[in-house]
């Protein structure tokens, strides 16, 4: 059953795809930081350890969360490697494996990157009439704003 909820179904659409783009991004910045938990080695090994798994558990959050809204829109939640690949706007890096400070450097990359990108999601979102939506995005930005400060700081 379609939801009637004030939003026509273009512009429901329009959302549910911005909503599983950005659900892509978020699964591949999930298996990235969960790469770099598992691979992580040197002097600062147990607490970059620690800080990565706390950034994956966060994401995981999100990533329900991500899913969830695109059934409340009415839409079906895509769920395969295959899927996530396609979608993206990140950049995977096989067979790389780097250090403490590169980790952290691609880390943040992406989610500065992902910042970018939601501040268009958000403007696009705000267009389609959705503030639901649109207030949703503007939570998952300030997530990534504060992960990203975070990982800066370790940089400076």
């Amino acid at each position: 059953m379609k939801p009637e909820i004030g939003i026509s179904e273009k512009n429901l659409s329009k959302n549910i795809d911005i909503l599983s783009v950005l659900l892509a991004d978020e699964m591949t910045l999930y298996i990235k930081t969960r790469k770099f938990h598992w691979n992580v080695s040197g002097e600062s090994f147990m607490e970059l350890h620690k800080l990565f798994e706390g950034q994956y558990s966060e994401l995981e959050e999100t990533i329900d969360a991500i899913a969830e809204r695109i059934n409340k829109l009415g839409g079906k939640t895509i769920g395969t490697m295959k899927e996530f690949g396609e979608l993206t706007r990140l950049k995977e890096h096989p067979d790389k494996y780097p250090d403490q400070k590169e980790m952290m450097k691609e880390l943040l990359k992406d989610h500065d990157s992902l910042i970018v990108e939601l501040r268009k999601d958000i403007e696009q979102s705000d267009k389609n009439k959705d503030a639901g939506t649109t207030d949703f995005l503007t939570g998952v930005m300030q997530e990534h704003e504060t992960t990203a400060w975070v990982l800066r700081r370790y940089l400076n």
